[in-house]
């Protein structure tokens, strides 16, 4: 709502060792079902030796990775399972 966008931005971090997870929130605007698919399924589907491959041969969408952060591309390369869960403001 309207509080929501006025509100200070966030990021929460929160670890569960007994589940192995780690949860990390934020308070940005979120994307729509369109924009996950075409943004973030790019890097999942990319596959980490190609990706290092195409950055050894300079023609890795480097803009892309740059967009949502090492961080985020750095949980395709450790996880077994990656979750989003977004409201986009839209």
């Amino acid at each position: 709502g309207a509080a929501a966008s006025l509100a200070k931005p966030s990021i929460q971090i929160k670890s569960d060792k007994d589940a192995m997870t780690i949860t990390i929130e934020d308070s940005g605007v979120g994307m729509t079902k369109s924009e996950l698919m075409n943004n973030l399924g790019r890097i999942a589907q990319s596959g980490t030796k190609k990706f290092l491959e195409a950055l050894g041969e300079g023609s890795a969408d480097v803009n892309l990775i740059g967009q949502f952060g090492v961080g985020f591309y750095s949980a395709y390369l450790v996880a077994d399972k990656v979750e989003v869960v977004t409201k986009s403001m839209q």
